[in-house]
């Protein structure tokens, strides 16, 4: 029997819309305090969980996001993970999917619920879609089946459908539904009922939690374009300026086959850069070799990203370059999904 009660959530606001209401007098938009919860939503006095609030000391815009605050995320679940069931993370909307993708690799052999949300309207707005958001989340993170957390893992909740996190990405800046999981169904969806796929949830080895807070900040991300000029890619591709690279290719994993590139590309693989190929489109698949035009990529040791997202590209990348021993077989752990953010 699935039920919410006893659950114990912790609501933790590192910033964005979803947190902040109009100034009554300029109009203005500004954050208010997250103490003050149960005033501005009521209905949380409905749910049957307990639910405790901690905010960033400054909340941010979510445009400032990065491994500083992704650490200073990570300390405070690390802190609290033993006094609750689950934790719902509020977020800015625009770097979420890369937040949350970063957390899901950073929280080893986790076992209970980090769902993150937000808002495309202010919480204190009329049409604001804050509150079905949070209470949703809310609900989903208390979630328990047999007195255990239905969701293991860190979801990423917008407009009625929890996703994996690190299989998102935004793809709207004014819908409502604002984010999309275009290579792996969503994990639960709201309706009259909320409606679980099992079947798609990550079924966790029962092991400690391990939090990894080191990450390799410098990655460079290239996207392919028509007429990309060998002087820029020159430029770019200064090997003492970054320890990871992600290019995102065309369609399947191509990109232009002309000689002073692929040399180009070929001198930072065999610096020992790891270079990670994965497709500028927004559903799909790398599959190097599929034709001519990225058959050289595979043979010289390109990485293949497979299904993966580029948010979930680049912060893999962060974390493994940060881990001891991984460039061992760099190639092989990094095609190999970790926490469900690859087929």
């Amino acid at each position: 029997m699935m039920t919410t009660q006893t659950s114990t959530i912790l609501l933790i606001y590192t910033g964005g819309t979803i947190g902040m209401i109009k100034d009554s007098e300029t109009g203005s938009l500004k954050n208010f305090n997250f103490n003050d919860l149960l005033k501005h939503i009521p209905e949380l006095n409905l749910l049957d969980c307990t639910i405790d609030t901690q905010s960033f000391d400054d909340p941010i815009d979510s445009s400032n996001m990065g491994p500083v605050y992704w650490q200073q995320l990570v300390s405070i679940i690390e802190n609290k993970y033993d006094h609750f069931d689950g934790f719902v993370v509020l977020h800015g909307s625009d770097t979420m999917s890369y937040t949350a993708s970063a957390v899901s690799f950073m929280l080893e052999n986790l076992t209970k619920p980090v769902i993150f949300t937000g808002s495309q309207l202010p919480i204190g707005d009329l049409r604001t879609d804050a509150k079905e958001n949070l209470i949703t989340s809310i609900q989903l993170a208390a979630l328990k089946q047999d007195n255990v957390s239905v969701i293991k893992e860190v979801g990423l909740y917008f407009e009625y459908k929890l996703y994996r996190a690190n299989r998102t990405t935004k793809i709207n800046a004014e819908h409502f539904e604002a984010f999309a999981s275009l290579n792996y169904p969503a994990l639960a969806q709201s309706g009259v009922n909320l409606s679980i796929d099992y079947n798609a949830l990550l079924v966790p080895e029962n092991k400690p939690l391990l939090v990894h807070k080191e990450l390799e900040p410098k990655i460079l991300l290239v996207k392919m374009f028509p007429g990309i000029t060998q002087q820029m890619v020159t430029h770019l591709f200064n090997v003492d300026m970054f320890k990871g690279l992600v290019i995102e290719t065309y369609g399947s994993g191509n990109l232009t086959t002309q000689g002073w590139f692929i040399a180009a590309l070929k001198k930072v693989v065999d610096s020992g850069v790891p270079v990670v190929n994965v497709t500028q489109c927004s559903g799909g698949s790398v599959e190097m070799g599929l034709y001519q035009t990225s058959a050289e990529l595979k043979s010289m040791g390109v990485i293949s990203g497979k299904d993966i997202t580029t948010e979930a590209a680049l912060t893999k990348l962060m974390y493994l370059l940060a881990i001891e021993d991984s460039q061992k077989d760099f190639k092989t752990l990094f095609e190999t999904p970790l926490r469900g953010e690859m087929s």
